[in-house]
C-alpha cells in the first residue's frame, strides 16, 4: 500500500506551520549572527524552556545542541497529527 502524503502536505502548508518554520529560520539566523552557530554545522536550535511549557523565542531561551540530543525525548502530540 502506497503512503498517502496528502495529510502531511496540508499540515505543512497550513499558515500556522509556515509561521513556525519562519520562526525557526529567524532563530537560527539570530544564533548565527550571535556567533553561537555556523552555517552547515548541523546543530539544532533548542529552547531551554519549551514553548508548550511557557518558554518563548527570546534569545536567552535558545541554545545550540546536537540533533540527537534535541530529538531524544518524547514530545506532546500536536493536534491533528497521529
Amino acid at each position: 500500500m502506497a503512503r498517502d502524503y496528502s495529510k502531511e502536505k496540508s499540515y505543512n502548508s497550513s499558515p500556522e506551520q509556515k509561521a513556525n518554520r519562519a520562526a525557526r529560520g529567524r532563530a537560527r539566523y539570530a544564533m548565527i549572527k550571535a556567533g553561537k552557530a555556523k552555517v552547515g554545522d548541523k546543530k539544532d536550535v533548542d529552547h531551554k524552556k519549551p514553548i508548550v511549557k511557557g518558554g518563548g523565542n527570546h534569545p536567552s531561551n535558545l541554545r545550540m545542541v546536537s540533533p540527537s540530543k534535541n530529538r531524544s525525548f518524547a514530545r506532546t502530540k500536536k493536534a491533528g497529527m497521529k
